[in-house]
């Protein structure tokens, strides 16, 4: 079955750029368009996409409030949405993440990058190339990040930490596997079970969590 995914900017020009390069991927398909956030909102619950490509700076609703409503806390069947902006560096991101973002692409990634930024999304894998996760994460966390990091619910084994890292580090869940000499499925298992203790609703929150307690550094 194909991907199905929305895509929400502002400008046409990027609208039509994103659905073109998205036509060209194997297994992933367009089903919508959006040109502000309230739409990007109405169509997302309305189509009910597998990913939604969501520009940060919009009218009528911005991308960090649209993300809010569409995968927010209380959301009970969220969109997976990733934030595509022009800077990597985007004084919004932090908010959207928070909001219930899973992911963040530049603009000008290419179709290599964007498609498997689509395929992570719809799997709830990662989707951020580990230098944008470290800088990202590591720059927010200074800038935004809570003083006194909520504590794990239980303390996490020796083998959570050794996987909180490596999500930190941008790492996909085939390469936490093969890196640990670990399953595919007892990845999984240790992430649900980090995402339980943390309180997170996503691997990208897990990551947040790292950076704002200072298991890891820029």
């Amino acid at each position: 079955m194909s991907i199905r995914v929305l895509v929400a900017d502002d400008q046409e020009l990027v609208r039509t750029g994103l659905r073109l390069i998205l036509g060209t991927l194997a297994g992933i398909e367009v089903v919508g368009e959006a040109a502000d956030g309230q739409e990007a909102v109405r169509l997302g619950r309305e189509l009910r996409p597998d990913v939604c490509l969501m520009d940060i700076r919009m009218p009528e609703l911005d991308g960090v409030e649209a993300t809010r409503l569409l995968a927010g806390p209380g959301v009970e069947d969220p969109v997976a949405v990733v934030i595509i902006t022009t800077f990597d560096l985007d004084e919004y991101v932090y908010g959207a993440l928070r909001a219930g973002a899973t992911g963040f692409l530049l603009k000008d990634a290419g179709p290599e990058l964007l498609g498997e930024a689509v395929r992570a999304a719809a799997r709830g894998d990662s989707l951020i190339s580990p230098s944008i996760t470290r800088r990202l994460l590591a720059t927010f966390a200074d800038a935004g990040g809570s003083a006194a990091p909520t504590q794990p619910i239980d303390p996490l084994t020796d083998r959570e930490e050794e996987v909180l890292l490596t999500i930190a580090r941008g790492c996909t869940n085939a390469e936490i596997a093969g890196e640990l000499h670990i399953s595919l499925s007892t990845v999984k298992t240790h992430i649900g079970s980090l995402m339980a203790k943390l309180g997170a609703r996503n691997r990208v929150e897990v990551a947040m969590f790292a950076y704002e307690t200072r298991r890891v550094g820029d």
